[in-house]
């Protein structure tokens, strides 16, 4: 029952978003890379987007993750924990937390993720994220990260600094989970 209520949601915000954008399906499936029936169906609440689908349809609709899940926030300094936003990938079972206070103002976001032992997620390259950098600092248990060339096994207390546009993958090759958080830098360089 939760999980199709969160379903409904997220549709009616991707809807509210591409109208307040004045963006047909067809011009947000190409902006976006995700098919036009993908995201009607996600947009009627018959689909959850995976992590990597959520975030190329943001990204197209010039939002982070966190951007997408502030809607009905007001604007204050301060998110104290309880009120921070939990969203569950149901491809992969990581669970995103958005730590930074919405709508202030600031072109960076800071998410924690716990990510379950021998979970993969790619985020292909994608043009409406070009511009975009992001940290990533580990904070428990292991985390390989694949950017274009290179490929980075991280340790607790590692941070690695990339951009996001250009396409990634997070694989927690362990066998717990991981825990890391992303400080993500949404201002076009």
């Amino acid at each position: 029952m939760e999980n199709d209520i969160l379903e409904k949601s997220i549709g009616e915000r991707v809807r509210t978003l591409r109208a307040e954008n004045d963006m047909t399906l067809d011009q947000l499936s190409l902006a976006s890379g995700v098919s036009r029936a993908m995201i009607s169906r996600i947009e009627r609440g018959e689909a959850s987007p995976t992590a990597s689908l959520l975030a190329r349809i943001c990204a197209a609709l010039g939002l982070s993750l966190s951007g997408f899940f502030s809607e009905d926030e007001t604007v204050t300094p301060i998110v104290r924990k309880a009120e921070q936003k939990i969203w569950q990938d149901p491809e992969t079972g990581y669970v995103r937390r958005a730590i930074s206070p919405p709508r202030v103002g600031s072109d960076v976001d800071i998410v924690q993720v716990e990510f379950p032992a021998g979970a993969k997620v790619s985020f292909p390259p994608h043009s409406a994220s070009h511009g975009m950098t992001q940290h990533v600092w580990l904070l428990q248990g292991t985390l390989e990260m694949t950017t274009q060339q290179d490929v980075y096994l991280l340790s607790p207390g590692d941070c690695l600094f990339m951009p996001v546009g250009e396409g990634h993958v997070f694989h927690n090759p362990g066998e717990r989970p991981a825990r890391y958080c992303v400080v993500l830098d949404r201002r076009a360089r």
